[in-house]
């Protein structure tokens, strides 16, 4: 049995080549990244990561490089669910579901990487092995730019090979928005895929008379009408609103998925790798959502996320949009004609940041 010898952690503040903007977080000129790398005895090494919106992630460093340390080093890297266990309830009580699980998310990854690596399989063969291609979309996070902006945006992200795209909406007035997805719809023509996210913007009652104003765009779903927390509000959305409803970004442990799955308040059930619970909760997600006769998509961290819908067959899009992460990586995500191709050379997640780059932005 070989067991964890080395931990390292870092927290990066990375800056965004352009200021972003959502309903929730207003202008974003920067994430934050937490990343963590394990290795035993024998050399093997598995690396993984978190991210926030630019607040918060010195704080899961700490959790991690303090707290997570002990139940760690010295432990067999193989037994993947017992130390997520573990690691989940010494932690749980200092904020279940927050900080708690981003860290717990960025270890489990790691974890996965190593045990892919030792098995000398890409991460998605390693966990079932479905289809390497997946449908993906360019993640527009645009609200408060220009129509000509968002336009621009838009062409730019059809040369780079996408065939389905997002648009932020949630502007002060409702017009506003309807006035932007139907010239985005314009553009795109008819029976192109295009997706809205209003990141919990509305109470139930203005994202029904949204999602009713939507409803002859022709939209694939409308994302996080409302706040992730009214289960019974998204459940009246779906069923009133005429419209399918991506939600879960938000939300950060397998329960809070099957109660609103088993709810009826989601279409598109949304995990994020970075803060759900890492690759473990992910699958179980997916499989849970497979169970409900349910497509699963995703949010962030698409250059490891690519190997968990690769590996599930009720996968839907993957989201694909960078924050700035991308200019420290090795091996960028490969997308061929609307589809984003899981690497199938390189084992584990296959993904190589650029430690040197990133020491440059040290947040601490």
């Amino acid at each position: 049995m070989t067991t964890i010898q080395h931990l390292d952690v870092g927290c990066w503040r990375i800056p965004l080549p352009v200021v972003l903007s959502d309903s929730t977080h207003g202008e974003m000129t920067h994430f934050e990244v937490v990343t963590v790398r394990l290795g035993d005895e024998d050399g093997a090494e598995g690396v993984g990561y978190t991210y926030t919106v630019g607040a918060a992630g010195l704080a899961a460093q700490v959790l991690i490089d303090r707290y997570a340390r002990e139940h760690l080093i010295g432990a067999d890297p193989g037994r993947i669910e017992h130390l997520w266990h573990k690691l989940w309830w010494a932690l749980h009580y200092g904020g279940r579901g927050g900080t708690v699980s981003l860290a717990v998310s960025a270890i489990d990854m790691a974890l996965f990487d190593m045990a892919a690596r030792r098995a000398g399989l890409p991460l998605w063969r390693h966990l079932g092995g479905h289809d390497r291609r997946v449908p993906c979309y360019a993640g527009g996070i645009d609200l408060y730019f220009t129509l000509d902006e968002l336009l621009s945006q838009t062409d730019t992200n059809l040369k780079k090979g996408f065939r389905a795209i997002k648009m932020k909406v949630g502007r002060d007035r409702l017009s506003e928005d309807v006035e932007r997805v139907a010239a985005m719809r314009s553009h795109l023509g008819a029976d192109f895929p295009l997706m809205v996210d209003a990141n919990m913007r509305w109470t139930p009652d203005e994202a029904i008379r949204a999602a009713r104003a939507f409803q002859p765009y022709d939209l694939t779903w409308l994302e996080e009408p409302t706040i992730p927390d009214d289960v019974a509000g998204h459940a009246r959305i779906v069923a009133e609103g005429g419209m399918p409803i991506a939600a879960g970004e938000n939300l950060h442990t397998l329960f809070e998925f099957k109660q609103l799955i088993a709810a009826g308040g989601v279409t598109f059930p949304e995990p994020d790798v970075t803060n759900c619970g890492g690759v473990s909760t992910f699958m179980k997600i997916a499989h849970l959502a497979e169970a409900f006769n349910l497509p699963v998509t995703s949010h962030g961290a698409h250059d490891v996320t690519v190997h968990l819908l690769a590996a599930v067959p009720n996968r839907s899009f993957l989201e694909v949009h960078g924050f700035g992460l991308e200019r420290f990586i090795e091996h960028p995500l490969v997308i061929e004609d609307g589809m984003a191709v899981a690497p199938d050379d390189r084992p584990g997640h296959g993904l190589v940041f650029d430690w040197q780059g990133l020491a440059r932005h040290a947040a601490a």
